[in-house]
């Protein structure tokens, strides 16, 4: 960066802040690698693109202020979020009711708010930064640590992580081990050494060469072993999300579901949506007694969603078990917005989009005793619950199948469907177990241990994806450990930064 402005000097040209106006040439760089990160991530899939988009931002870093690198990583997390959670848009505006105005205003509102929290990596690494070869791991240990931040405030929004680019390439097999903040730091470590390399063309060479050798050979550890395999069919209903909720609408999404399920009796397990039932629990006794007669006679199970709701718990979105199975999980992380409404004392009462039809729900307990189907344990997560790896982890503790439930109607044609999916492939690599996934309009999939989509069902159709699932033992180590040793170390190495920072000022 340096050498480029010393060029323009030399030959007299303007600074690259009158060229380009307001923005600096090290700004544009960071606005345009967090722009382009997203076409990376499903569902364009232009893997590398992940690494030139990290790498940009660190060359960005290399030179400025304190306050020109946090502006620079604010950058590029506006330039992330605009671009790769415009599908919010399409929920606000489509099915929240507010006017294309208030929508876009809203998610722009949405995007320069969270792209604040970028603020605390980019003051950290501006003050502890040495232009040498630690900051090949201070930038991936404060990336990693900034996802995580990300995934924790108000909530959490786990969205656009670096590391989801590298699902089903070479370098996935880092998943089952580290987990997606594994991938993420060792991306960005990649990243930096690449552009490391004129500058260390050897030792940038050897380490790009280690590193690349080594999370491509962990691909085929069987860290997991089959035992045994089941039956499923998974229902996809594709209910229009304008009428869904209306009474008028109760008997004929009933009918849909009882007429999908009809052939599919004598199957193990029966996958139906979130919400598929959309009258409340103790409403629908009558219909879900005869679907669980009809099941248990067949030797099946079937799963679907409905919401729940009494005086003392309120509003809850659960997912019951029928039939050769029994349980009920009530969904514990909500959606923002979605599902309830941060601060809602004084923000519903502003705008009437925030009034949706499931704003109002409850979150469950944690520590809910599993599902059961088919004689197995099941992991249950519920739409959004799928995007967060600890929560999957810890549900049930070595559980023979994960199955997700979901309604991403909500998202409409946008690239949100094809995101949330591609995190929930994540979910299963990093388990080594299948995952089975139903949704009301798509996209309702059957995953298998190594996160590869092994069917799938078209968009906006209705219709039964038939299959058979692996049931597998064993622990991989992201399922018995977690993303603590990763998260731990990247803390480590800020730290020990921190330290020598310190310890070279009271010299």
């Amino acid at each position: 960066m340096l050498r480029v402005l010393r060029l323009l000097r030399v030959l007299r040209v303007p600074r690259a802040s009158k060229l380009l106006g307001w923005v600096r040439l090290g700004d544009g760089l960071a606005l345009l690698g967090g722009a382009m990160l997203p076409f990376s991530l499903a569902p364009f899939g232009l893997w590398p693109l992940a690494l030139v988009s990290a790498a940009l931002l660190f060359m960005a870093l290399q030179e400025g202020s304190v306050k020109r690198v946090m502006l620079r990583c604010y950058l590029y997390n506006l330039g992330m979020f605009a671009l790769g959670a415009s599908w919010i848009y399409v929920s606000v505006n489509r099915y929240g009711g507010a006017s294309p105005s208030l929508a876009a205003a809203l998610v722009a509102l949405l995007v320069l708010s969270y792209s604040l929290l970028a603020l605390p990596q980019a003051w950290l690494y501006a003050k502890l930064r040495q232009g040498d070869g630690r900051d090949l791991l201070l930038f991936p240990a404060l990336w990693t640590l900034q996802e995580w931040l990300r995934s924790t405030i108000l909530t959490g929004f786990p969205w656009l992580f670096l590391g989801y680019a590298f699902l089903q390439t070479p370098f996935d097999g880092l998943a089952p081990i580290t987990g997606i903040f594994g991938l993420s730091f060792a991306a960005a470590l990649a990243a930096a050494l690449g552009v490391q390399l004129r500058r260390w063309p050897r030792l940038a060479t050897l380490l790009l060469a280690v590193l690349a050798s080594g999370v491509v050979a962990l691909k085929w550890v069987p860290f997991t072993t089959p035992e045994g395999t089941r039956t499923v069919s998974l229902l996809q209903g594709n209910i229009d999300q304008h009428t869904k909720w209306l009474r008028s609408s109760v008997a004929p999404i009933l009918k849909t579901y009882s007429s999908l399920s009809e052939a599919e009796y004598g199957r193990d397990i029966l996958l139906w949506p979130e919400a598929a039932i959309t009258l409340p629990y103790a409403h629908a006794q009558g219909y879900l007694n005869g679907i669980a007669e009809q099941a248990a006679a067949a030797g099946s199970t079937v799963i679907l969603g409905v919401p729940d709701y009494d005086a003392q718990s309120g509003a809850r979105n659960t997912v019951v078990s029928l039939g050769a199975g029994q349980g009920q999980y009530v969904k514990q992380r909500l959606v923002p917005f979605g599902e309830y409404v941060p601060l809602e004392h004084w923000l519903r009462g502003l705008i009437q989009v925030l009034d949706l039809p499931m704003s109002r729900n409850r979150p469950g307990p944690a520590g809910q005793a599993p599902l059961t189907a088919a004689g197995l344990r099941l992991s249950t997560s519920i739409c959004y619950e799928v995007v967060y790896p600890e929560l999957v982890r810890t549900m049930v503790k070595s559980p023979a199948l994960l199955v997700t439930v979901s309604n991403d109607t909500w998202f409409g044609e946008s690239i949100g469907p094809f995101q949330h999916l591609q995190m929930a492939q994540m979910r299963a690599l990093e388990n080594g177990r299948y995952m089975i996934r139903a949704t009301n309009n798509g996209i309702t999939a059957i995953i298998n241990h190594r996160g590869q989509l092994l069917a799938k069902l078209p968009q906006f159709e209705a219709g039964v994806l038939r299959g058979q699932v692996e049931i597998r033992q064993g622990q991989t180590p992201f399922h018995r450990w977690g993303s603590y040793p990763t998260l731990g170390a990247c803390a480590l190495v800020a730290l020990l930064l921190v330290a020598i920072r310190v310890r070279r000022r009271f010299r």
